[in-house]
């Protein structure tokens, strides 16, 4: 059923309200709370004055959205899955509030889960604004990381009935010695961009919140929104959980895509990550309309920083009208930026994921992805920021940043055009997260083995935990396993009256401080040394820094002072700001379907198909492909082989994404130097991978099916890399979220040196003492398949042994392995610039192109 439309504003998926002129407070304040209500001007029941309610706003409610109040009325739990902009968040929540209104009882009824603390005051209003219409006296506010103590104070006396949260607020709330008493009245939960949590430990303790939640309130339901999954059925019964079959709601409301990419006006045949970087800013610049508010997303935190600077240089007199967004920068800055957005007074936005998800921009109306999106889904959800309505269009502008994105942004097209979105798998039981949640519920009014243990399985990534992994994590928290029963610090949890609890203040207050699955590089804060916070930096980062340094931060140009009590001074840079910071985690490798699309897009370039615009303006770089080389193709795999003044190269074209190219790397180097003794260098970008070596090889010979074989294929990669140490890093994670090691209490914080050096530490001691402990296990697994991706590296290799490798001679490297060869040089220690190194094998093989066969 299609919305009427009366009014020019109609319903938004997230929040109703077409303007807002300021931004609205985190949290109503107590006089709001006492102050006497007004006769609602609705009549009849709850149900049916939230429907005159619907109706005064001009809307007419779809299908799903009466299949989503309806199931929610029969007790059904399960997931909603719309497009973005359909109005997903009133089929979840009008149902429940309802039912919560006729009933009008005290504590709390309704909990909203957002992964993000920075939409919560968007969300707040969205579920607010339906009260007007309601007789009750009912209370809607937040609770998150940015919620002021004298509310979290008066929350911990009395929960309101609706309450917005994040999963690790979530987590502190159950640690309360009241748990059990302030969520027994509970009667639904809402997680909204389920897709953002399932697939990581935050959607695991997701999980495991939910499953306590079920066991204070029995009859609580469970409703999950999302617009971008691919396994929906797997999705829905991992958030209600293994003791109910979900429900699922959806609607064939597609939200039509219109995407452009914004074409170089030249391509060089020498392509290399990056190399058009900010040649296309003067095009975008001139692409811009100040009168259409626009979204400019960037991949990482650092290009954000720099496109937002560039602008600014660019169009100086848009200065009142440009601002910048990313999750580093200060909450107060980020309120700002989201309000300008609302109001219309900010029209050009440089962001990063921060604006990803759930905040409702109805002014925004164009979206510009700045590099190659590397996924549908995250492509989608940052198109669906556009034009937020339902039935409107999403617009999304691809910029290149370098000549082979134009390939990437043209089998983007063709995938979002068969809505290929990729599919979004729970982790299977970590033990980290479990004994995290041990020490949350022992908190949480203690608990007994055999009832948690049974409710732990309720969660479906626990489904198969056995009896001995739980008194394995049980022991953990005990005592710290067999070799740190010794140390009283590892002692967290106590049984009395077989009863488990933790007695211990600090330790308590400890965990409090520590808790949640976020991990990475210590943050300190940025501080002008006249006062006032610019935001957050990683202390790697700024360890780095001498006094002078000149970096740009939050749009600003610092200089860097002094760094104390992990705070870094700073002051305004008279200089030119000389670098930018960088984070952590920041690469992101080509998802599955891209990878896929990406290689059907080849093959249709291989047999002359070269009608996309896209791929019309790659041309000169797939003619010479195809003319040093060939173009790769979907059925068999690309690979190259060569000689240079550096050695004997091979190059393979998989295309499967970097972090498989990295195993797939390592794993044939080792293979084939069981073949022939010889040693590699090795070099991987998201086409393909390079094998170099300085004494000649038998390639053509070795590039057999036997080669790619997936026997014993665990074994050769613990062979072929330094798992060890690999795994010794992804244990400091781990050893974190299991509350191993802990960054401290404020004003006696470590630093991250000190963290990693007792995370080292404690992995040495269980490497000696304890080599069977499931933690260590978990490292070595999770190494596998995060750094390697284990399970897609297994499908490449079964891919490769199917089909005959295609091997061909060059005189020198290809259009495609040129960028292989400038990451390897990258890697280099050299007193040229890259820029200059680049320079001069770009003139070396052009010359030799230019010599007659």
């Amino acid at each position: 059923m299609q919305p009427t439309r009366p009014r020019r504003n109609r319903m938004r998926g997230k929040h109703a309200p077409e303007k807002q002129t300021e931004s609205p407070k985190p949290t109503r304040t107590r006089a709001k709370r006492s102050a006497p209500r007004s006769p609602s001007p609705y009549k009849g029941t709850p149900r049916d004055q939230l429907r005159q309610w619907f109706a005064s706003k001009g809307w007419t409610p779809y299908a799903f959205q009466e299949e989503a109040w309806a199931a929610y009325a029969r007790g059904d739990s399960g997931l909603i899955h719309v497009p973005t902009g359909a109005g997903k968040t009133y089929a979840a929540y009008l149902g429940p509030l309802a039912d919560v209104a006729e009933r009008n009882q005290k504590g709390l009824q309704i909990l909203y889960l957002t992964p993000l603390r920075a939409v919560s005051r968007d969300v707040e209003q969205a579920l607010r604004e339906p009260l007007m219409a309601l007789d009750a006296d009912l209370e809607v506010e937040s609770r998150t990381g940015d919620t002021s103590s004298s509310v979290r104070q008066r929350q911990r006396e009395r929960l309101p009935q609706v309450l917005i949260t994040t999963p690790e607020s979530l987590s502190l709330l159950l640690t309360q010695e009241q748990a059990a008493e302030n969520f027994a009245s509970l009667r639904a939960v809402i997680v909204d961009e389920w897709h953002e949590l399932l697939a990581s430990k935050r959607g695991t303790q997701v999980e495991l919140a939910l499953a306590r939640l079920r066991h204070f309130a029995p009859g609580l339901r469970i409703w999950a929104l999302s617009a971008t999954l691919a396994n929906l059925e797997e999705a829905a019964r991992t958030v209600v959980g293994t003791d109910r079959k979900p429900t699922l709601v959806s609607a064939d409301l597609q939200r039509p895509v219109h995407v452009e990419t914004l074409l170089p006006e030249e391509v060089d045949t020498f392509p290399w990550a990056g190399h058009l970087g900010f040649t296309m800013l003067p095009r975008v610049a001139d692409w811009l309309d100040p009168t259409q508010s626009t979204l400019l997303f960037t991949n990482t935190r650092s290009q954000a920083e720099r496109w937002f600077e560039g602008l600014r240089f660019l169009r100086p007199e848009w200065e009142h009208l440009l601002a910048l967004h990313h999750g580093s920068i200060d909450r107060e800055e980020r309120e700002r930026v989201e309000g300008g957005l609302k109001d219309g007074s900010l029209r050009l936005v440089v962001c990063t994921s921060s604006l990803d998800l759930g905040v409702d921009f109805g002014p925004v109306e164009r979206v510009i992805q700045i590099g190659s999106p590397k996924g549908i889904g995250r492509t989608l959800q940052r198109a669906g920021r556009s034009a937020h309505r339902p039935g409107a269009t999403c617009r999304i502008l691809f910029v290149p940043t370098h000549a082979l994105e134009l390939v990437e942004m043209a089998a983007a097209r063709d995938a979002i055009a068969r809505r290929e979105v990729e599919p979004r798998t729970p982790l299977s039981k970590p033990l980290d997260v479990l004994a995290q949640h041990l020490v949350t519920c022992a908190l949480g009014g203690g608990f007994t083995r055999e009832a948690l243990r049974d409710e732990v399985r309720t969660a479906t990534s626990y489904a198969s935990l056995t009896d001995e992994e739980f008194d394995w994590a049980l022991t953990l928290v005990r005592e710290g396993g067999p070799t740190l029963r010794a140390y009283p610090e590892f002692r967290r949890v106590v049984e009395v009256d077989g009863r488990f609890r933790v007695p211990d203040a600090r330790l308590a207050r400890l965990h409090r401080l520590n808790i949640g699955t976020i991990t990475s590089d210590a943050s300190v804060q940025l501080r002008y040394w006249s006062g006032g916070t610019l935001g957050t930096v990683e202390e790697s980062y700024v360890s780095r820094l001498k006094p002078g340094d000149t970096f740009l931060f939050a749009g600003r140009r610092l200089e860097f002072s002094r760094f104390k009590d992990m705070t870094a001074y700073v002051k305004p840079a008279k200089a030119k700001a000389t670098q930018t910071p960088r984070w952590g985690g920041s690469r992101l490798p080509l998802s599955t379907s891209l990878a896929s699309a990406m290689r059907r897009t080849l093959e249709a370039a291989r047999q002359g198909d070269v009608t996309r615009d896209e791929v019309a303006a790659a041309w000169p770089i797939l003619d010479a492909q195809a003319r040093l080389s060939r173009i790769p193709g979907d059925g068999r795999c690309l690979a190259e082989t060569c000689r240079t003044r550096d050695g004997y190269h091979l190059f393979l074209y998989p295309f499967e994404g970097s972090l498989v190219h990295e195993g797939l790397a390592a794993l044939l180097a080792l293979r084939l130097t069981r073949l022939q003794k010889a040693t590699f260098s090795l070099s991987v970008n998201d086409y393909g991978l390079e094998l170099l070596t300085s004494t000649p090889f038998p390639f053509d010979e070795a590039l057999r099916p036997a080669l790619f074989t997936r026997e014993h294929l665990v074994e050769d990669i613990l062979e072929s890399v330094n798992l060890s140490e690999l795994a010794r890093r992804q244990f400091r994670d781990i050893a974190r979220v299991a509350g191993l090691v802990m960054p401290g209490l404020p004003g006696a914080r470590k630093s991250t040196r000190q963290v990693q050096a007792s995370a080292a530490l404690l992995y040495d001691v269980f490497v000696k003492y304890d080599p069977d402990n499931l933690l260590l296990r978990q490292a070595r697994r999770e190494v596998l398949e995060h750094q390697f991706e284990q399970g897609r590296l297994a499908r490449t290799l079964e891919r490769l042994e199917a089909h005959p490798v295609e091997v061909v001679h060059v005189h020198r490297p290809s259009p495609l392995g040129f960028p292989l060869v400038v990451e390897r040089i990258s890697a280099s220690v050299s007193n040229e610039s890259l820029l200059d190194r680049v320079q001069r094998l770009k003139e070396r093989w052009s010359q030799a192109d230019a010599r007659p066969a």
